[in-house]
């Protein structure tokens, strides 16, 4: 199919073009569409499974729901791509997750379609219950949804929305889209639940058909249908059969075959016309209609470019996450002690093998990135030693949890922290650049930042063997940079070169495009020494010591300043009377957004060209 000529999609600029269409075009549109899909991030990479699972769902809630007028909040806002396609940006998907271009995940400032801001997991809920009761309380009219995965049901922010929720009795619907994954397959007891009402699709029709002859029966019927739904005994479970969603207040509709625009349409117009709360159990396939993505959904959950006939990524190189989990199979297979934990990031963590190979060591929790670090704590106060592999900008989550339960007790747990620094394309929800901040200010703490895949491992060795409190591991997303040939790492510091016109202190990848500036700078005649912190927290004394004797300190951090390495390092420099210049580049109070690695850190002079710039302008 030509993409420049779609019989259905090119006439579709709005919402309001949909409903023109009759249910067997709406289904022409859903082929276009996913075709549209798989030719966009196969050349600009993101999240395909999630989006092809959701075609029909999203047509459907256009086709029904008055947006923007009605609003749509989705869970994470990985699968609102075919959202962005029918409200009037469909001739931007070629710009989705490229600099300037349109985001891969809702945003409020790019359509007056996109009700909240997401990124992150299970706030969909409470943002739009939060949304209309806002809009109540102003007495607007419209409709509200929330559009959650059962990967995000997982998480208790999910749950705390439904409990307040539930309770409403105006119209407010959630749409539980239920793939039976997050991105690796689901786990735990949510899990199981979804699967016990899946296997029993018929119980609302027996509950109708239940209350309709109750209703129907002269002069008892209605009082024992009352005196059913008020009772908590085993004959109104037997009859009733209800889900956990109806004990919390929602009319339950479903489960209902998500690919089915007929099925589907009925099914939200009913939720329409309900004046409570409502739940629609919505089944799909994720990777629907690209049988790679179909046979293989986690790893076509997010995924960089790649070539559509043969499914395979265009590159393929061994990363930091692969490593990571070679070396903890490495330490288990000696260690009975060493656990894994991932909050329903098996494969993008890294820990597919260590899962397979160490069963009885390895949790899923699914995603609760709280739940996760206070269960290492229950861990280590066992004397195991629990390694949370862990995304950076889902550790934000567990903040108080790490404080509380973990550091406030002196717990030996590790922390992988994965994608820590720019990540790009995904943009300012995902940007690892505050774990240091929200790292250094915890006591207890060590944190140490590699650039290299032997780092990696020594810092591992480090934090089972050498220490026994909170130790955080932050390692970049990708593969290993550029390494200079006479580099020799060192467990806390090392030093590169022996200029002595200026020090760099740096730490983690920006080492890389400091040793380039360095060879760069050498010919212009600026000759300087790299101070590279390799244990970032708590700073080596030695280290400071170090770059207090050059006149000239710049320190250059893939990380927001304030609270950062570079404020403290400036700080321990005037503590030993250092009275140089001092110059910090790092992220200043703002968001990083999206683009190419590259294109961020070059626009944040943290490149081998911004670094060589600093420096030869002063």
């Amino acid at each position: 199919m030509n993409s420049s000529s779609y019989e259905y999609l090119d006439k579709i600029n709005s919402p309001a073009d949909l409903k023109n269409l009759s249910i067997d075009e709406l289904e022409i549109l859903c082929s276009e569409i996913r075709d549209k899909l798989i030719k966009t991030v196969s050349k600009n990479g993101g999240h395909l499974s999630p989006n092809l699972g959701t075609v029909e769902l999203t047509v459907a809630m256009h086709y029904v729901y008055n947006t923007p007028t009605d609003k749509i909040v989705w869970d994470v806002g990985h699968q609102a791509y075919t959202h962005k396609i029918l409200t009037g940006r469909r001739d931007q998907m070629d710009t989705i997750r490229q600099k300037g271009g349109i985001s891969g995940f809702p945003k409020r400032n790019e359509s007056v379609y996109d009700a909240f801001n997401v990124g992150h997991s299970s706030t969909s809920i409470s943002a739009a219950f939060g949304i209309a009761k806002a809009r109540e309380i102003r007495g607007e009219k419209g409709r509200t949804i929330a559009v959650i995965g059962d990967g995000a049901l997982t998480g208790g922010l999910a749950f705390e929305g439904l409990n307040n929720a539930g309770r409403y009795k105006k119209n407010f619907t959630v749409i539980l889209n239920d793939n039976k994954m997050s991105i690796s397959r689901n786990v735990g007891s949510i899990a199981k639940y979804l699967t016990h009402i899946r296997i029993r699709p018929g119980y609302i029709k027996t509950k109708k058909i239940v209350e309709k002859i109750l209703l129907h029966t002269p002069v008892i019927g209605t009082p024992i249908r009352k005196l059913l739904l008020r009772s908590k005994s085993r004959l109104r479970v037997s009859v009733y059969r209800n889900t956990i969603f109806e004990d919390l207040g929602f009319v339950y509709y479903g489960p209902v075959d998500g690919h089915d625009l007929r099925k589907l349409i009925h099914a939200l117009n009913a939720a329409k016309n309900v004046r409570q709360s409502v739940l629609i159990h919505v089944m799909t396939t994720k990777g629907k209609g690209y049988q790679y993505a179909e046979d293989d959904p986690g790893s076509f959950h997010g995924i960089s470019s790649f070539d559509i006939e043969s499914g395979e990524p265009i590159s393929s190189k061994k990363g930091f996450s692969a490593h990571f989990g070679e070396q903890l199979c490495g330490f288990a297979k000696k260690d009975s002690r060493i656990c894994a934990i991932t909050a329903a990031m098996k494969t993008g963590t890294g820990l597919v093998n260590f899962s397979h190979n160490f069963r009885e060591r390895f949790f899923d929790v699914g995603i609760a990135e709280e739940h996760a670090v206070t269960f290492a704590a229950g861990l280590a106060a066992e004397k195991m030693v629990p390694f949370f592999a862990v995304y950076s900008s889902f550790l934000q989550r567990s903040y108080d949890q790490l404080v509380h339960d973990v550091a406030a007790q002196n717990l030996h747990v590790v922390l992988a922290v994965d994608r820590a620094g720019i990540v790009g394309e995904d943009g300012e929800t995902h940007q690892g650049v505050f774990d240091v901040a929200m790292l250094n200010n915890i006591p207890n703490t060590t944190v140490y930042s590699p650039c290299f895949f032997d780092e990696l491992g020594t810092a591992m060795y480090n934090a089972i063997y050498k220490h026994d409190n909170l130790v955080a591991i932050r390692y970049p997303r990708g593969s290993q940079p550029f390494r200079p040939k006479r580099y020799v790492p060192d467990e806390v510091f090392s030093v590169y070169g022996d200029g002595k016109d200026a020090a760099i202190v740096t730490y983690g990848r920006i080492f890389s495009y400091a040793a380039q500036a360095l060879e760069i700078l050498k010919e212009k005649g600026i000759n300087v020494t790299i101070v590279k912190l390799n244990r970032i927290r708590p700073i080596s004394q030695a280290a400071v010591e170090t770059a207090a004797k050059f006149k000239k300190v710049y320190f250059f951090e893939e990380g927001i300043e304030i609270g950062g390495v570079g404020e403290l390092f400036r700080f321990m420099l005037g503590e030993i009377g250092f009275d140089g210049t001092f110059e910090l580049t790092g992220i200043k109070d703002k968001f990083v957004p999206q683009s190419t690695v590259e294109d961020a850190l070059a626009e944040l002079n943290l490149d081998c060209a911004g670094i060589v710039n600093k420096l030869t302008w002063n």
